[in-house]
């Protein structure tokens, strides 16, 4: 039973919060509240009233961009299935059969928590987006491919499949038209190469999880060989709410080039941790001061990680960029997945940066040499310095290591989104690692001896 004043309240926010308005992480809404609260009306459309290239142009019209850390046109990605293109390539057998959809909730970038605030919350949602997109893309078979320790969402997410099936929106001539649909929840074991599609598809087929070379793109040869389409589980979530209310909506939900609204979540030294979604482009300050709070008491802002883990630092002198994919490439970041990760003025950057190598260095694949042995070197000079016995050759050494592992150098992006926060840290926080070489520790560390009387860890 859904409680009918919070459903009201809800519904009255789904103009301008149309992702999260109906997120219940107590009690999820079952499939007859979900269909009560406006629920599959935007796949009813899709079926009865667009062709899937009609559902393609209006996907493409609304300028919908992944959401998973590229950033890259929904639309377009599309459009390099075979079966969307009025002339496929000579060498794709668009006979070979059905296609195939994925849905990405690996979710595996630190300070990144927003696919997990869906599917935990409102996981009918991601179904009906997944019959929308697959209807589009001539797909029968489709797939959730979860994070393993997302053990909630799972259980959610197959009731919610098992609600779907029993009331014919899954199976055999779905709502008694001739499109058939099976899904598929498939729950991984866990690592962050399969955030990579290709290393995706490998570990979805059996395989070791290490990215492919490419092309052959996935749209063209993917899963099992076939055309594939892989996408996030915030960007496949907007597509009900597309085509319920259209595209010119959904490009005046923000005031900026990127349309629509965006999750985004704030952790690290903030007063009020969290997500919300907003239009895309608020200002970091905005998001920062207005929603997480400002920094914890005593704290002064000395930088941030826009984008999660694998994003270059900014500092307080970025404080009115917006928060959109150029306006953040611009002030030389990115926006990744949109999950600040702040750090307090009293607090360690090469402490932080080497926390964040181990964990790369750790979730590497392994496949290439940059990445397998450029990470694990970069965490043994990080240790020296923040234990006190590093030299200047250390510094120059990361330099060059940084290098090694840039893009253009590597078998994937794991590497370069690695040293990201490296890369910003040893240019905007040179001082705190010239300190650890010259004094043999931080001024954090005696700050922290003086007030605790005791190491500090």
């Amino acid at each position: 039973m859904t409680d009918n004043h919070w459903l009201e309240a809800a519904l009255a926010q789904a103009l301008t919060k149309p992702l999260t308005h109906l997120v219940n992480l107590e009690q999820p809404l079952d499939f007859n509240s979900y269909v009560h609260a406006g629920g599959y009306m935007g796949a009813t459309k899709a079926l009865r009233e667009f062709t899937p290239k009609e559902v393609l142009a209006l996907v493409s019209d609304s300028g919908l961009k992944g959401r998973g850390g590229a950033g890259f046109p929904t639309g377009m990605k599309w459009s390099c299935v075979p079966a969307l293109q009025e002339k496929p390539p000579a060498h794709v057998n668009t006979e070979q059969g059905n296609s195939y959809l994925i849905c990405n909730g690996d979710e595996m970038e630190p300070g990144t928590f927003k696919d997990r605030y869906l599917l935990e919350g409102v996981p009918h949602q991601l179904i009906e987006a997944m019959i929308i997109a697959s209807y589009t893309i001539s797909a029968n078979k489709a797939f959730i491919f979860l994070r393993g320790e997302y053990h909630v969402a799972a259980q959610r997410l197959q009731q919610a499949i098992d609600e779907a099936y029993e009331n014919n929106w899954l199976g055999a001539k779905v709502q008694g038209t001739d499109y058939q649909l099976d899904l598929y929840l498939h729950t991984s074991a866990g690592r962050y190469i399969c955030g990579e599609e290709t290393a995706l598809i490998n570990a979805l087929e059996g395989k070791r999880a290490i990215p492919r070379a490419k092309p052959p793109f996935p749209q063209v040869s993917g899963l099992f060989g076939k055309p594939t389409v892989v996408n996030n589980v915030e960007t496949l979530s907007n597509l009900p709410h597309i085509l319920k209310h259209g595209s010119e909506w959904f490009k005046a939900l923000s005031p900026h080039s990127d349309p629509g609204t965006k999750i985004y979540a704030a952790c690290g030294q903030v007063k009020n941790p969290g997500l919300w979604e907003l239009p895309m482009g608020v200002t970091i300050r905005e998001l920062l001061y207005d929603h997480a709070g400002g920094m914890q008491d005593g704290l002064q802002l000395k930088g941030l990680l826009p984008g999660g883990a694998s994003t270059d630092f900014l500092t307080a002198e970025h404080l009115d960029t917006p928060m959109d994919f150029d306006s953040i490439a611009k002030a030389g970041s990115r926006l990744g997945t949109g999950g600040l990760i702040v750090l307090g003025d009293q607090h360690c950057p090469v402490a932080m940066v080497l926390n964040l190598l181990s964990f790369f260095a750790q979730e590497s694949c392994g496949w290439c040499t940059p990445c397998r042995d450029g990470t694990a070197w970069a965490v043994e000079i990080l240790t020296r310095i923040e234990a006190g016995s590093g030299t200047d050759a250390d510094l120059s050494q990361l330099d060059e290591l940084c290098d090694f592992m840039w893009l253009g150098k590597t078998h994937c992006a794991l590497a370069p989104g690695a040293v990201e926060p490296l890369k910003s840290a040893m240019r905007y926080f040179k001082t705190d690692f010239e300190q650890h070489i010259e004094q043999g520790c931080c001024s954090y560390k005696k700050v922290a001896q003086n007030q605790l009387g005791a190491s500090y860890e």
